[in-house]
C-alpha cells in the first residue's frame, strides 16, 4: 500500500447513472491537493451505468461490478477490499464534495494522528440549492454522542478513515442496510481518536429516491441489532441509544415518502413503546393535510431539539458547479 494513492474513494451504484454522473463521480475526480483513486462499485446496474463507465479514461478511475445486487454494505466492503489508498473515503452517487474536502480532512486526521476524519455538512434539494449546514461533531465526544444518535451528519459521504483499521473492523455490517454506517462510525470511534474540519464540505442531496423514502423494510430490527451490538460500550458509558428519536425518524422517513399511514402507525408505536408523548400529535398530523403538520410541527419545535446542530453560514461557494 506504501505505493498506492493517498485515499480511495469508495462510490456504490445501481442504476442511477444520471444522479452518479452529475454527483458523485465529479465530485470525487475533482479533488485537488491530493493523490487519490476512484473505485465506483456497480452493484448489478441495469442502466447504461456500466457502459458508460468503460467510456470513461480517467486513470484514476477503477470499475468493480457485482454482476446481480449484493446490497450497498457488501458494494462498500467490495470497495474497501479493492483499495490501494492508505485511508478510504466513501460517497454515495447522489452526494457532492468541496473540491477541498479529502485535503482538508487528511490534514486534520494527520495533525491529531486519528484513525477517521470527518467534516460539517450541508442539506441541499434535488436541484442542488443549499437548505442548511450541519456541524461537526466534536471529536473529543463524539463517541458518546454516537451511542445516542447518529450525529455525523451524511456520514456514508463525509468520513474518512484509515484503511487498516476499517479492515481490521471488518467493514460495514452486512446484515444492516440503513444503519451500516452509524455502527462503522461507533466501531472506528472505540478503534481510535477521531478528527473533524469544521469547514462545510459535503452536500448531502435528498430527494425522493433517496433509501430512506423508497425503501420499506422495517429497519426497527436493525435499531435492535445496533443496540445489542454496542451494549457493552452504552453500559460502561452510562449512554442509552435514544430510540424515541430513531422511531420519529422512521415516522419522518415513511411520511416523506408518501405512506402517511404507516408514518402515523410509527408515531403512535413510539409514543406507546418509548413513552414519547410528542408523537401523539405527530402521529395525528400524519393523517391530514401538509399545512397540518407544518402547525403541529411549529407547535412542539421545542419540545425535542435533535442532535444535530446547525449552523448559520453562507453558502459554500463550491456548490454552486453541480447546479445544470
Amino acid at each position: 500500500m506504501a505505493d498506492g494513492p493517498d485515499v480511495s474513494v469508495v462510490i456504490p451504484t445501481r442504476s442511477r447513472w444520471s444522479l452518479l454522473s452529475r454527483a458523485a463521480l465529479p465530485a470525487a475526480l475533482e479533488q485537488v491537493g491530493v493523490d487519490h483513486e476512484v473505485i465506483v462499485v456497480d452493484d448489478g446496474s441495469t442502466d447504461e451505468t456500466p457502459e458508460r463507465l468503460a467510456a470513461l479514461h480517467d486513470p484514476r478511475l477503477r470499475t468493480v461490478r457485482n454482476e446481480t445486487p449484493l446490497g450497498v454494505a457488501r458494494a462498500r466492503n467490495t470497495g474497501i477490499a479493492a483499495a490501494r489508498g492508505r485511508w478510504v473515503s466513501f460517497l454515495d452517487d447522489d452526494d457532492v464534495w468541496s473540491p477541498h474536502k479529502l485535503r482538508g480532512q487528511l490534514d486534520a486526521a494527520e495533525a491529531d494522528d486519528a484513525v477517521f476524519a470527518y467534516a460539517a455538512g450541508a442539506g441541499l434539494d434535488s436541484e442542488y440549492r443549499f437548505l442548511f449546514a450541519v456541524a461537526q461533531p466534536e471529536p473529543t465526544t463524539v463517541l458518546d454522542r454516537l451511542l445516542r444518535w447518529n450525529v455525523i451528519w451524511c456520514g456514508c459521504s463525509n468520513v474518512v478513515a484509515r484503511t487498516d483499521v476499517v479492515r481490521s473492523l471488518g467493514g460495514f455490517d452486512e446484515e444492516l442496510f440503513q444503519l451500516a454506517d452509524w455502527d462503522l462510525w461507533i466501531r472506528l470511534a472505540l478503534a481510535g481518536p477521531a478528527a473533524a474540519t469544521r469547514e462545510v464540505l459535503v452536500g448531502y442531496v435528498m430527494h425522493a429516491n433517496s433509501m430512506l423514502l423508497t425503501d420499506r423494510r422495517d429497519v426497527f430490527p436493525e435499531m435492535d441489532h445496533l443496540v445489542a451490538k454496542h451494549a457493552n460500550a452504552s453500559r460502561d458509558r452510562g449512554i442509552d441509544f435514544d430510540r424515541a428519536l430513531f422511531s420519529r425518524w422512521v415516522a419522518r422517513g415513511h411520511r416523506r415518502g408518501g405512506r402517511k399511514f404507516l408514518a402515523a402507525r410509527t408515531y403512535a408505536r413510539g409514543a406507546v413503546r418509548y413513552r414519547d408523548i410528542g408523537a401523539v400529535p405527530r402521529a395525528l398530523g400524519s393523517l391530514v393535510p401538509e399545512p397540518g403538520v407544518e402547525m403541529t410541527r411549529r407547535v412542539l419545535a421545542n419540545e425535542r431539539r435533535s442532535p444535530l446542530r446547525k449552523l448559520t453560514v453562507p453558502e459554500p461557494s463550491w456548490i454552486d458547479r453541480f447546479r445544470s
